[in-house]
């Protein structure tokens, strides 16, 4: 009775004291603002769930956040100068051992001049060079009236991201090594209906050949529904709602949780009407677990030359020059680690490094200050309500070798490599076999589903909820595993006053909301209906 009469002061002191403490507004760094073509939003690795595909595993680095799909009239191209890429660390060392390389090119039809009208009357007429990306519809079966075009090249690298040995990812078919990209979701007028834009996209699903693989796999790049769910402007508004479950259950409707909780609804979403950019690949699990236990650690990042020098008489072709080396400035593996952990003073630096060196910030994950700027807003509110004297709300088990396992370690048995390099990567077990869509837990793990998160993360898993109660304590009690309670054994249940608080932004996200086939995110939001 004690611990509901505290979870029920702190869900209504928050209406007027509460800070941001979860969401993630995909702009996670100061420099990033500035360069949204090469800001990670998202990152996402799974054993692929898609009837058949046991074999196989799926990465998804998704790019551009906060696409509005009106977004035109150019729309959303990536940076033609910058790197992509996708690594994995198959061994523990915290380093990469292969890593996937995108590099984007744009062009023009028509020898590079583009569509261009005759204009005027005859014998005096123009042609004219139009100011749209497209002149007409565009089908799977006739993209013809396109006026750009984006391809992209895919290079794994084995070794040493910058001096390894780089292999050229080519088409199945043998037809090269360049893919083409889909037009983003221009509007129904552009493809006729959502089902003719999701069949157009899907034509540049391409089979590819991986070198030293002696399977196939796939790759997708495109503009796809942003997956990612979150009450973004009310979380920064000074958390301007209840953060705690309103019903007895997630969506049950019956107000049966905390009075004044916020519950679930798609409305608290300010991400439903939002696109990103999604580079996608599928490869046999066999190619990237190495010599190690069958788990792997990735992570992806983006690129760009030291040096941008502007042409002052830009063109398509050339509208800058770039030189010097390339510098890495976006960085993501686990979700909401630069936005709730990493210090605002650090969160350029921490874009810019990688995880062998991630010692550096080892201080925010064992000490983090999140859960003690909660205390410091209500511990005093909640004492002086409940007439209790509770010495604090916070986490009390220092280090916090719960969030070191759940961020850099990994948890043994479950998605732990064969060596332990504490390291902020998204950590997967290849051998945890993939939980059907329509069976799929949004909690994951502490759901009592080990194919989702942290054993890597799905589309579906709900990481907002998820990350939120890990960091005020959920592991330091028993989590429901195989059908029973589980102590980790990472702290105790009197380290963690609101361990089992169901802390909720109250923006559902699960399985059933994305696609059940690669590249598994859902069609994009069409800029026009």
């Amino acid at each position: 009775m004690r611990f509901h009469r505290l979870t029920l002061a702190i869900a209504a002191l928050c209406t007027s004291v509460c800070v941001p403490t979860q969401a993630s507004s995909h702009r996670e760094a100061p420099n990033l603002t500035r360069m949204p073509t090469v800001d990670s939003a998202d990152f996402y690795a799974f054993n692929s769930y898609e009837p058949d595909r046991g074999d196989y595993i799926t990465l998804i680095a998704n790019y551009i956040p906060l696409q509005d799909a009106y977004g035109g009239p150019n729309y959303f191209a990536m940076d033609p100068a910058a790197m992509y890429s996708i690594h994995i660390d198959n061994d523990g060392d915290a380093v990469e051992d292969l890593t996937y390389q995108f590099r984007f090119e744009q062009s023009l039809p028509a020898d590079g001049q583009g569509v261009a009208l005759s204009i005027g009357p005859e014998g005096n007429s123009k042609n004219i060079a139009v100011p749209l990306k497209n002149v007409g519809g565009i089908s799977a079966d006739d993209m013809s009236a396109a006026n750009f075009m984006e391809s992209y090249t895919l290079t794994l690298v084995s070794g040493d991201r910058r001096t390894g040995t780089a292999m050229d990812v080519i088409a199945a078919d043998g037809s090269g090594n360049e893919f083409a990209k889909p037009l983003d979701y221009i509007g129904n007028k552009t493809f006729a209906s959502m089902d003719g834009y999701a069949n157009y996209a899907h034509s540049f699903v391409h089979e590819v050949s991986i070198p030293e693989c002696n399977m196939n796999g796939r790759v997708f790049v495109g503009q796809r529904k942003d997956p990612f769910t979150v009450n973004l402007g009310k979380t920064f508004d000074l958390v301007n709602y209840v953060p705690v479950e309103g019903d007895s259950s997630p969506g049950a409707g019956d107000a049966g949780g905390f009075p004044g909780g916020i519950t679930q609804s798609n409305e608290n979403d300010d991400l439903r009407w939002k696109n990103v950019t999604a580079l996608a690949i599928e490869v046999p699990k066999s190619c990237v677990t190495g010599n190690g236990n069958g788990v792997i650690g990735a992570w992806t990042t983006a690129s760009l030359p030291q040096a941008r020098i502007l042409n002052p008489q830009a063109s398509f072709d050339k509208p800058e020059v770039n030189g010097g080396a390339l510098t890495q400035v976006s960085r993501l593996g686990n979700p909401l680690v630069n936005e709730l952990v990493i210090g605002l003073k650090d969160k350029d630096k921490f874009s810019a490094s990688e995880p062998k060196d991630d010692g550096q910030f080892a201080d925010y994950v064992t000490h983090p200050s999140l859960p003690e700027l909660l205390n410091i807003l209500f511990k005093d509110a909640v004492n002086q309500t409940l007439g209790t004297d509770i010495e604090t709300l916070a986490p009390t088990n220092f280090p916090r070798t719960d969030l070191v396992t759940a961020f850099l370690t990994g948890f043994a048995g479950v998605n732990q490599l064969a060596s332990v390099t504490p390291s902020e990567m998204l950590r997967l077990n290849t051998a945890i076999a993939a939980t059907p869509a329509d069976q799929q837990s949004a909690f994951g793990v502490a759901g009592d589903d080990l194919a989702g998160f942290p054993n890597g993360r799905r589309p579906g898993d709900d990481v907002v909820d998820i990350a939120l109660r890990v960091v005020m304590g959920r592991l330091c009690h028993p989590i429901p595993v195989a059908g029973s309670d589980t102590d980790l054994g990472l702290c105790a249940p009197e380290d963690a006053a609101v361990g089992t608080v169901p802390f909720t932004d109250g923006a559902p996200l699960n399985a059933q909301m994305m696609g059940s086939q690669f590249p598994y995110l859902a069609t994009p939001i069409a800029g026009s209906e």
